[in-house]
């Protein structure tokens, strides 16, 4: 979809014309800034938390059919894994409901989490320590309460 063209020097009154042509209707005077910002359609802001949700039945969909077994030593990495992508799509899930989803800030937040948790792990096993369990009870106190908040939205 194409701007509307507005000259600097039309004014305000030239750019409300313009927001209210016909064709114009996805944008809206941005306030303060002098600029028209896009307004969204109510079908596209409910999609972006279609990601998380599609991510996670595709993973769990591929982990039922090709039926993978991971050996006894990478058990913890994969369970922090697991974690910290459910943790990541439920924060989702309850941003979506809350009005403040942002798909930038999910898919950082899932590469990060998953990301810290293995090095947590990693560094855990090196030093002899179950550095892993932190972890793990981050995650699993963050899910039981993005569930806790999802639930109290839709009582």
């Amino acid at each position: 979809m194409s701007r509307p063209a507005t000259s600097a020097a039309a004014g305000p009154g030239a750019r409300a014309a313009a927001a209210a042509a016909p064709g114009a209707g996805a944008w809206q005077a941005g306030r303060g800034s002098g600029s028209l910002a896009p307004v969204p359609h109510p079908r596209e802001v409910s999609r972006p938390v279609l990601l998380p949700l599609a991510g996670l039945l595709i993973g769990v969909l591929l982990g039922l059919v090709l039926n993978v077994n991971v050996g006894f030593e990478l058990t913890r990495y994969s369970a922090v894994a697991i974690l910290a992508a459910l943790d990541s799509v439920l924060g989702a899930v309850r941003a979506e409901l809350e009005g403040s989803y942002n798909n930038r800030i999910f898919v950082s937040g899932f590469v990060v989490n998953a990301l810290v948790a293995v090095l947590l792990t990693f560094v855990g096993d090196r030093l002899g320590l179950d550095l892993y369990l932190v972890a793990l009870i981050t995650f699993g106190l963050r899910i039981f309460q993005n569930v806790a908040l999802i639930r109290r939205h839709f009582l």
